[in-house]
Formats: structure tokens, sequence, C-alpha cells
């Protein structure tokens, strides 16, 4: 018997086309929201039957400077969007107001934010490339109302060329008070904390690195002992070699599956909810590719190329990539 996760066919449906980039998507029971280059940003109400009601599209920008959002992420009455580059600028915006408050700024030439995410209502963490010895990494533990930025004496170091890559807002995993980050370039590696951020260790991975282009893009946990991390070199697409790796043991250690075979490059990957670890799709510039085994093999089932994706069901998600947002209905 064919089990209801054995995807082999998508409909895709558009849902916003406009001149955007986005890589930054974030689902709640009520709303979808999104946010991208441009400055632009916007959300929707998720009606019965997964439908989409338009409920405002902003633009922000930050003196004669024009923000790319690449990180999102929300709690019950907020969500919130954070720009890469200097000055990376961290937005509050309320979903019932609409009312929009810069929560963090911060100037560096280096600063780049790549991914954000909440544990809980009060705390949440973003991630970006390093300014300092150690990755970029600020908390909140106010419900989003002031951030943090964790000293390099509390974290681990970084290599020479250890960065991350603000491809699709999923350089960070969590579940319950465990935290997972995967970066890439000349080192690819996963850091873990298993109390909200308040320490960390450093695990290595087998992924291809020692490029700038390099290594880790995504990482998602099924629970606290199943993860896969995703990536390659979104300059050679079609190199599926060591791009592709699972843990059973928490992130501790990281084997590679199909190496060498079935997909190349992707910039985001997700679990399909409630397949017990062993569903999985990926999506990048090339298209949206499934396994059904735990990542040992994977198929391309549409070659729709989007940036980033999150599931409202086990059958059903939305992606985003260049010049859209479309709603995507998984089929046998």
């Amino acid at each position: 018997m064919i089990s209801k996760y054995h995807f082999s066919d998508v409909i895709i449906e558009p849902i916003l086309e406009d001149s955007i980039n986005i890589r930054a998507i974030e689902v709640d029971t009520d709303f979808m929201m999104y946010a991208g280059s441009e400055g632009k940003y916007g959300y929707y109400k998720i009606k019965k039957g997964f439908q989409f009601e338009k409920r405002n599209i902003e633009n922000i920008s930050y003196e004669d400077k024009v923000p790319n959002y690449r990180a999102i992420a929300s709690n019950a009455t907020n969500f919130f969007i954070l720009s890469v580059e200097s000055p990376a600028l961290l937005y509050m915006i309320n979903k019932k107001s609409g009312k929009a408050t810069l929560v963090y700024k911060e100037d560096h030439e280096k600063v780049f934010y790549d991914s954000m995410i909440f544990w809980n209502d009060k705390e949440g963490i973003a991630m970006g490339d390093p300014t300092d010895t150690c990755l970029s990494i600020i908390s909140t533990r106010d419900g989003g109302e002031s951030w943090n930025k964790i000293s390099c004496d509390d974290l681990p170091e970084t290599k020479e060329g250890e960065a991350a890559f603000a491809a699709s807002n999923s350089n960070i995993a969590v579940v319950g008070d465990k935290t997972w980050m995967i970066s890439g370039g000349m080192k690819s590696r996963v850091f873990y904390s298993p109390n909200k951020g308040k320490t960390w260790k450093v695990f290595e991975t087998p992924l291809t690195q020692g490029t700038s282009t390099t290594g880790g893009y995504s990482i998602d946990f099924y629970d606290e002992k199943n993860g896969v991390i995703y990536g390659g070199d979104y300059t050679k697409p079609e190199m599926n070699d060591k791009n592709k790796a699972i843990t059973t043991d928490g992130g501790i250690t990281w084997h590679l599956v199909a190496s060498g075979s079935g997909a190349g490059y992707k910039s985001c990957v997700r679990y399909i909810p409630n397949s017990k670890n062993q569903g999985m799709i990926a999506v990048g510039s090339s298209g949206i590719s499934v396994s059904h085994n735990n990542g040992t093999s994977w198929k391309n089932i549409s070659d729709t190329g989007f940036y980033t994706i999150r599931f409202l069901s086990d059958t059903i998600a939305i992606a985003a990539g260049k010049n859209r947002i479309a709603k995507i209905t998984f089929i046998k």
C-alpha cells in the first residue's frame, strides 16, 4: 500500500505575483506572512479550506536605504522581519493593527543576518554571519520588545570563512528548548544549544564545504533526535555530491544520504508533517523534490523553482521565490 505521503505531483496555485524576491515566509493558525526585497512585506488571513484573504502589503524604507528582508518569525501577537545588511533592521509588526516598530538596529560593515525563529511567545532568536570571532546571535526574552546580541565569549569560535546563507530563513531549527543552527562556506557545521541559547556546542558535518558558496543552506528537525541538513553549491545546482545529511542522535553526528544521486542544490528542506520522519520536501531554483525514506532517495516532482517552503498541513504548503508566493498541494 502506498502511503499518502508518497507524493508524485503538485498543484501550484499563485497567491502573490510581484516584483520582489521572497526568501522569508511564516505561517501560523491564522496568518501567512512574508518579507522580501525592495523593503516589502505583507500578510494574508488564512481562511477555512486554506484560502487566503489579502490583509496588508507594506513597504519600509530606513532613511535613504531600502532594506532587503530575508528573515521572519512570529509569536501570538506580532510578527518580526529582519533585514540582512548594515544597518540590520528588525521590525516588530502587530498582527491586529499592522503597526511597525523598530526594535533592533545594528551597524557594522560585516553584519548580515540570515534567519529568525521563536521558541515560544516570549523567547526568540536570530542568527547571522560573524562580525567578530563568532556567529552573530541576537535573542529576546520579552516577546520581541527588545533584542540583545550574545557575546562571543559565550559562543563557539567560528573558523576562517565560516558564515551562513540567507537563502530561505531556515538556518535555525528548534524543538522544545533545543536549538540547532547550520553554518556554511569554508566550514559547514551545526551549532547546538540545549537551553534556548544559553550555552552552545558545535558539531562537524560531512557536507561539501571549502568555498564561499558551499555547505549547508537549510536545517530541519522532526523531533529531538531526527534532523536533516541540505545545501550544496548554488553556483553548481546540478551537483548532488555531499549535499544532504541526516542525524538520528540529536545532531551530534551526521551521515550523508543520497550522495551522488537524487536532487542537487536546494535552499530549503522541510519534513512532511506526520510522516514519522520519513518524508521530506526540498525546494530550490531547480524545482521541488521529495524523499519518502528519510533522505535515502529523492524524486523530482516539479521543475518550478522556489526559495523557501512551509507546511500548513501534511499535504498543503506555502512556497515563495522570485516574484511570487504560491499554495502547493501535494498529490500521490
